[in-house]
């Protein structure tokens, strides 16, 4: 490629000093990579350049003279050249002629140096032209174009000097036409000046090929510079949309919450009149059931009633048909007597007053039976009516009895409605935490034990009624004042191992999709940390979540072990012991005075802190162990438990002195997608925070309490640096901060479990802990990202 600065004039030979070499080359570079190139292999000549109007505050005397016939005239790189070469043919002592010769050829030699002039000045139009586009270039090449700028500058001035170096030229040529008895001299000085030009042109062409190649460079950066930052700007208006979709997505998560918690409200409305309507009818069929039990006694009564006047009736008509037999077994006597015998007047009265007698008796008995029948007619409508109404109520009875069925039936539909609401706000609250990448934080609020000092007084932890916080809410209240706390969630003092268990499962199957996951519990000593997390090995009710999350760990993964998913896993376990790394796994630890020349230093393995590039942590010299079933890891645990710092205070029977850490890492592969995952579950159980005052630690205990509390004071350090999202977060103050650096600055889920004591005595600390729960459910540390390749995972064990 050729440059236009091929066909440009060479310097006049009059001239003792040419003025590009006064221009330094990285300022004739800035005007190189300003013009346009020209294929030298091409056959045909250059195409003259475009007039340009002439300057008329540059030009000299001479200038002005030769002014209008430079104006249009116009070299070609042959002619330039034709010119350099060109000879003067005079006789040897013809020195007019020469001298006409020579003012002819000073004279082109300045319409060549107006040209070029002219050509100088079209190039600084240029320049300003690409200064002026170069301009409006991105914040990535603005350094580049400030060095450019005053490169243009520079060579502004060098143009400056240019002209003032050609109009003394042109002096210099005027001079020389009016010394022409000179001649002859100044004929050498222009042999050896344009001897001088040559080695000039030949220089410059050097210097011209290595600007050429700067100039390739350059433009090859400039390119790359701008496709850099088309990128920049493709990468920045996904990124914009992408906020956009997580804007619309919050904001739809938002109203979708709004109206959950509105229908919850409307359930729950629509619960407590169901309820009270229950309880009504509840009262109502009481009531009728009491009184159709009283109707089916009086049923019973006038059974028993009606059988009685049965029997009765029964017997006055067997009464009445024996006196019937009677009266006429007295009629046929009376007649047989009167055929037979004449009997006497006082015999045949006595009979016949013995037969009216017995008449009279048969009436009053058939009054008496009328009565009966009337009494017995009347006790079937009796009867009859109770029936009816004894059916009537069964009726009501069944009515009201499929009422309260459905009324039961909507009752629990919207018990399932507001699970499967409370479900939904659970998701979409931590779908939001995922994006906002937030720590969760859940409070669990020990019951009073009988040990405390003030177990028989009021307790100082209340939980707030309202719909919006109800079950994540908690007040405190110190020297009658009360303090409102709200997190993701909050456990009264009642609430079971499983009840807490249940809300952080999904977090634990997490750690199964390939996620890192790390659960903590904080508060003071005797809080119910170690409860929270371990529970009580001889209790299986009482399990805490560390056995509960591994149980469901093993469970999940050999469920889906019919899906293709394999899974391979490691633990190990450590304490944080006055800020030295323990192994509680390790066999190495027999007996006190091994341990201790391992805490000095003296013998023993180097458990050293390690972070790589993705985010993963490692511990040097740390066993670490394949498990494979739920027995061995509970052995395991059981074994870290024996091997873990434990202490008697003023505050607690056995306090933890130490910080205890548990990793779960995962490797699974399915076997039909070749997808591998790696998840990492970390459970910590930290050592509580404890005032010396109370706790009366002395000698070794005190010892321990310092550096307890001075690692928990780095771990507020770390989350106050986070919360205000300051560049430099101190994680390496203390082990226990530079072990949790990827659960609290990277890409992990992770869990804070709060624990409080509602003794009136412990509500400093307590407001203390909530305080500090608070500012760590607002930090940010960033989206958690899954961890699956289709590649072989790392068989280290990593903390996160």
């Amino acid at each position: 490629m050729a440059s236009r600065n091929q066909n440009r004039a060479p310097r006049s030979p009059f001239s003792k000093k040419s003025s590009l070499d006064e221009v330094p080359l990285d300022k004739r570079r800035r005007i190189e990579t300003r013009k346009p190139e020209v294929p030298s292999s091409m056959g045909r000549q250059r195409p003259p350049l475009a007039v340009v109007k002439q300057d008329a505050a540059g030009t000299s005397d001479i200038g002005s003279v030769e002014g209008s016939e430079c104006g249009n005239v116009e070299f070609t790189k042959e002619e330039v050249e034709a010119l350099l070469v060109e000879k003067l043919k005079v006789k040897k002592f013809d020195h007019k002629g020469k001298a006409e010769q020579l003012a002819d050829y000073s004279k082109r030699l300045k319409l060549c140096i107006r040209w070029l002039q002219q050509v100088e000045e079209g190039h600084i139009l240029e320049e300003e032209k690409l200064r002026n586009a170069l301009a409006s270039a991105e914040k990535k090449c603005s350094d580049t174009e400030v060095e450019m700028k005053d490169k243009v500058d520079e060579l502004n001035a060098v143009n400056s000097k240019l002209r003032e170096s050609m109009a003394a030229l042109e002096e210099k040529l005027a001079k020389e036409e009016s010394e022409k008895l000179d001649a002859i001299a100044s004929h050498r000085s222009e042999k050896e000046a344009r001897d001088a030009a040559e080695k000039l042109q030949a220089s410059l062409s050097q210097k011209l090929e290595i600007v050429r190649e700067e100039k390739l460079v350059a433009d090859q950066k400039v390119s790359s510079y701008q496709d850099l930052y088309n990128r920049a700007q493709e990468y920045n208006k996904s990124l914009q949309q992408y906020n956009s979709k997580l804007q619309k997505d919050l904001e739809t998560a938002t109203e979708s919450l709004k109206r959950v918690e509105d229908e919850k409200r409307t359930v729950l409305e629509t619960l407590s009149n169901l309820r009270v309507h229950n309880k009504a009818l509840q009262d109502e069929l009481a009531k009728v059931t009491a009184s159709l039990e009283e109707t089916l006694k009086q049923k019973e009564l006038l059974d028993n009633e009606i059988k009685c006047l049965r029997g009765e009736l029964q017997q006055v008509r067997d009464d009445r048909d024996r006196h019937a037999r009677e009266i006429q077994d007295l009629r046929d006597q009376v007649v047989k007597y009167k055929e037979n015998t004449e009997l006497s007047c006082e015999e045949l009265d006595r009979l016949m007053r013995k037969s009216k007698a017995l008449e009279e008796r048969d009436s009053s008995q058939k009054q008496e039976i009328d009565t009966l029948k009337h009494e017995l007619f009347a006790a079937n409508d009796k009867l009859k009516m109770v029936s009816r109404s004894a059916s009537e109520t069964l009726t009501e009875f069944e009515e009201h009895k499929r009422i309260v069925q459905e009324l039961q039936n909507r009752l629990a539909e919207s018990e399932l409605q507001i699970l499967e609401g409370e479900k939904l706000r659970k998701k979409l609250h931590n779908t939001i935490l995922e994006l906002k990448g937030n720590i969760r934080v859940f409070c669990r609020v020990r019951p009073l034990l009988p040990d405390d000092a003030n177990a028989t007084e009021t307790p100082v932890v209340s939980y707030p009624t309202a719909t919006e916080s109800l079950g994540r809410g908690v007040d405190l209240v110190q020297n009658g004042q009360k303090f409102n706390f709200t997190f993701d969630k909050v456990f009264h003092h009642e609430t079971s191992q499983q009840d807490v268990f249940v809300e952080i499962s999904q977090l634990v199957q997490s750690a199964l999709d390939g996620y890192k996951v790390c659960i903590f519990a904080y508060g003071q000593t005797g809080s119910g940390k170690t409860y929270t997390m371990m529970g009580k090995p001889d209790a299986p009710e009482q399990k805490g979540l560390i056995p509960r999350s591994l149980e469901q760990i093993f469970q999940t993964s050999q469920a889906l072990q019919a899906q293709g998913w394999k899974y391979k896993m490691q633990a190990s376990m450590l304490e944080i012991y006055n800020e030295n790394i323990r192994d509680l796994l390790s066999t190495s630890r027999s007996s006190s005075a091994d341990l201790l020349k391992t805490e000095n230093g003296v013998c023993g393995k180097q458990y050293t802190i390690k972070h790589d590039a993705n985010g993963n942590t490692y511990v040097s010299d740390l066993t670490i162990i394949d498990v494979c079933s739920i027995n061995q890891i509970s052995s395991l645990l059981e074994q870290a438990a024996h091997s873990r710092s434990v202490g008697k205070t003023h505050m607690n029977e056995q306090s933890s002195r130490s910080h205890f850490v548990f990793t779960l890492r995962i490797s699974g592969i399915n076997e039909n997608t070749e997808q591998q995952v790696q998840g990492v579950l970390n459970l910590i159980d930290l050592a509580g925070s404890e005032r010396l005052s109370r706790s009366g630690a002395t000698g070794e205990r005190l010892k321990e309490t310092q550096a307890i509390n001075k690692s928990l004071s780095s771990l507020s350090d770390v989350i106050f640096a986070l919360a205000k999202k300051e560049d430099h977060v101190p994680f390496r103050n203390s082990k226990l901060t530079y072990l949790l650096q990827p659960c609290l600055g990277g890409d992990s889920k992770t869990l804070m479990v709060v624990n409080i004591s509602p003794d009136s005595s412990s509500v400093g600390e307590s407001l203390c802990s909530l305080r500090f729960a608070a500012r760590v459910n607002a930090c940010e540390i960033g989206i958690p990202r899954r961890q699956t390749s289709m590649k072989p995972v790392d068989n280290r064990l990593s903390y996160g």
